[in-house]
């Protein structure tokens, strides 16, 4: 929680973009930029998988531009579609034929109303002439001639459907719909409404079995494509019957299945439900709120497309085919020649011919190749939103800079891989383009505000304190920058202090380079140590450091860390003494003092120069302290308040202080370990020591010269070179030479700094 708080800001930030693919999905505001995403990438997707291969059960016979060089300009006259029909349904022994072309006016290229026109006129006294010209009828019919030969075999004409304010009809609607309007629930709009119609010549329209609209549905208005074929259509002119009429691809395929009959099926639930498919014998084809199926183009349109054979027209015509060369294939008649307007725009490119849409319709419904947008496409979308959303805020805010990249792209990956693999395992189609939208904002806002604004608070702090805390405590100070500054506060702290011993002798006999190289040498190692053990170096002063634990980052076994990094140093000196030795060169020692208490720390100094450091009561008597060392002969002496704050170090008292400037004495102690927990005969002898040493400090303290001494000698004959016995072993002789003062503390007093 605690970090929830502090990266709220950029939790938030991130979200925005959430609200808004929200907004997006709910409906409450659309986005045209998402929807053309969307759209791009349902095209790069259909592109991405489709076969790519021929299917031999369709074939185009193409009306292009050599055959109308080859049969003369377009339109043909209709004994030659007869011709043409003939040798598909006769000689070729097609399964289906199909016509994308509509027969809205009569034929009148053979002449057979002028005639009629001048048997009536000007030759109407003519003998016989208007009865034999009628015998002619027959022969000159052409669309009667057309008409018979559309009679008796499996063909679908062509018809297309208008809206306009004043409904034109022409020609003729197949004699009923489909399906009657009763066969959909009243409350909405099921398929796409027409009022008009052009449609084929009577003669025409009753010879052939079946008839389908051609009408296509341009998705996107912005670019024009056509990625969907309405199945159904609804008439509602007054030419002709109501209903709902099937399309030219559903025509053909339904003749080529035996006309197996159509229902509707609708989602469950609600006053008004979806069409949600259509029942055809026993497929079921999946529809959208226009009642039309998604078309899985097989590939590239055209003749060198590759996905359905195309027959020049004229080859036809002319016989060049052999006999049941196309037996039992169902066969399009459209148009590819560029001046006949049959070319379309898709995803696959612009000028794709409308005839094969019709025939990339039968192939997919062959095949059961069909797409469906589920009815839960929408909540699909709200929660993909949602759960990319959350995460990307939460993670991107709360992990690593790496671990954020990392996540961003992870759950870009997902969202695609899991939208592509719903399209190709299950042929659903669901929309992501509004979550890999909000999922880059999000990941742009997220990374920017880190960078721009919480980086911009990291190199602050770094820029603050980067040079003298210990680069550890940066990293942790960095995971919340906003909790560090520079004021000045009050805290309970531990404070070091070591000075350099023997620092003149060395000045003395090395050049000043030489001395400039070691004095940087045993800094730095013990610059190492103090950082090592999470100390701030406060300053150097001379030929001492100054350190302190418990700020900027607040540490509550600081008192611990300062006593261990003050054992680690009086051993980095020893190490360095042994390297004086043996090259030569005189040996230094070092004084440790260490007190522990409340100081104020803080940016401090003047305006011209400030540094990040502690003052106070504390710190002056952590000062005071390390003066003391070289009289008690230890290397490190630190403060009752630190022994208390460090109990899992092992301590020796070492006297009762009074300070120069303090009223009040304090015990004083030198640590011997880190750890209390030493193993072995050697703990338990030291043990032993200590408890009589406190004896002797005991006996010390109530004046009791001669039980001291008695208890202190067998500590001197076991190390008589130790100073602080020497020291207390002549104390304890002076003493016994005075009268006990009953107003005595036991505190020694010290007079100098």
């Amino acid at each position: 929680m605690k970090a929830l708080r502090r990266h709220w800001p950029r939790i938030a930030i991130t979200l925005l973009p959430v609200l808004l693919a929200l907004a997006h999905s709910t409906g409450l505001w659309r986005l045209g930029a998402i929807d053309r995403l969307d759209h791009q990438i349902y095209d790069t997707r259909l592109r991405a998988t489709m076969p790519r291969t021929t299917d031999p059960r369709v074939v185009i016979v193409d009306v292009d531009e050599a055959s109308l060089a080859r049969q003369g300009q377009w339109p043909w006259a209709r004994d030659k579609l007869a011709r043409l029909t003939e040798e598909l349904t006769v000689r070729q022994q097609v399964a289906v034929l199909g016509f994308d072309v509509m027969f809205i006016e009569p034929d009148r290229s053979s002449g057979l109303d002028k005639l009629r026109q001048i048997a009536s006129g000007p030759l109407r006294g003519v003998p016989d002439l208007s009865a034999g010209i009628e015998r002619l009828a027959s022969a000159l019919d052409n669309d009667a001639i057309f008409a018979g030969a559309l009679e008796g075999h499996r063909v679908a004409l062509g018809y297309y459907f208008t809206r306009t304010e004043k409904p034109i009809a022409k020609g003729r609607l197949p004699a009923a719909p489909l399906l009657a309007p009763e066969a959909f629930p009243p409350g909405r709009d099921h398929a796409t409404a027409w009022n008009g119609f052009g449609a084929n010549l009577p003669v025409l329209a009753t010879a052939a079995p079946s008839s389908g609209f051609v009408n296509t549905l341009v998705t996107s208005v912005d670019d024009g494509l056509i990625r969907e074929a309405p199945l159904i259509a609804r008439y509602e002119g007054s030419q002709g019957q109501g209903g709902y009429y099937e399309s030219l691809g559903l025509a053909v395929y339904r003749l080529a299945k035996g006309m197996p009959p159509v229902l509707p099926a609708f989602a469950s639930g609600g006053d008004a439900p979806r069409l949600e498919s259509l029942l055809v014998g026993g497929l079921r084809i999946p529809v959208d709120e226009n009642a039309s199926m998604q078309i899985p183009f097989r590939g590239p349109g055209g003749a060198s497309g590759g996905s359905f054979r195309y027959v020049a027209a004229a080859d036809v015509l002319e016989g060049r085919l052999a006999p049941d060369e196309l037996k039992d294939m169902i066969v399009f008649v459209g148009a590819t020649a560029p001046g006949l307007q049959d070319l379309h725009a898709t995803p696959l490119g612009a000028g794709f011919p409308g005839v094969e849409v019709h025939a990339n319709v039968v192939s997919a419904l062959l095949d059961q190749r069909l797409l469906a947008i589920p009815d839960y496409a929408a909540g699909y979308e709200v929660l993909s939103v949602l759960v990319a959303g959350i995460v990307l805020a939460l993670g991107l805010s709360l992990l690593p800079a790496t671990r954020a990249v990392l996540l961003g792209m992870a759950t870009l990956v997902l969202l695609v891989g899991l939208n592509a693999w719903l399209y190709q395992v299950h042929s659903l189609v669901l929309p992501v383009a509004s979550a890999l939208a909000m999922a880059a904002l999000a990941f742009i806002l997220n990374m920017g505000w880190g960078y721009f604004i919480e980086s911009r608070a990291r190199r602050g702090l770094v820029r603050l304190f980067g040079t003298y805390v210990p680069p550890q405590l940066v990293d942790e100070m960095l995971t919340d920058p906003g909790r560090y500054s520079m004021r000045a506060e009050s805290r309970t702290m531990t404070v070091m202090f070591c000075d350099m011993r023997g620092f003149t002798c060395l000045s003395e006999q090395m050049a000043p380079t030489e001395l400039q190289a070691f004095l940087n040498t045993v800094f730095s190692r013990l610059a190492d140590v103090i950082s090592a053990h999470r100390g701030t170096v406060d300053k150097y002063m001379g030929d001492c450091v100054m350190a302190f634990w418990g700020a900027p980052v607040a540490t509550p076994d600081h008192a611990t860390l300062a006593v261990r990094a003050a054992l680690d140093m009086a051993q980095a000196v020893r190490d360095i003494n042994d390297a004086q030795r043996a090259a030569g060169h005189p040996e230094i020692s070092v004084g440790i003092g260490i007190n522990s208490g409340v100081m104020c720390v803080g940016d401090m100094g003047s305006a011209a120069r400030r540094s990040y450091t502690v003052v106070g009561d504390a710190v002056n008597l952590a000062s005071r302290l390390e003066g003391l060392s070289a009289h008690y002969g230890v290397e490190i002496v630190a403060s009752g308040a630190t022994r208390e704050l460090a109990p899992g170090c092992l301590w020796q008292e070492l006297d009762s202080v009074l300070v120069k400037g303090r009223a009040q004495a304090v015990a004083v102690y030198t640590p011997l370990a880190a750890d209390t927990r030493a193993p072995g005969s050697a703990a338990q002898a030291q043990t032993e020591q200590l408890q009589r040493w406190g004896q002797v400090l005991a006996a010390y303290r109530r004046q009791d010269w001669a039980a001291g001494r008695n208890l202190l000698d067998p500590l001197l004959a076991a190390d008589a070179k130790k100073v602080l016995y020497q020291l207390y072993a002549q104390r304890l002789a002076s003493m016994a030479l005075r009268p006990q003062d009953p107003e005595w503390d036991g505190a020694t007093r010290f007079e100098t700094k």
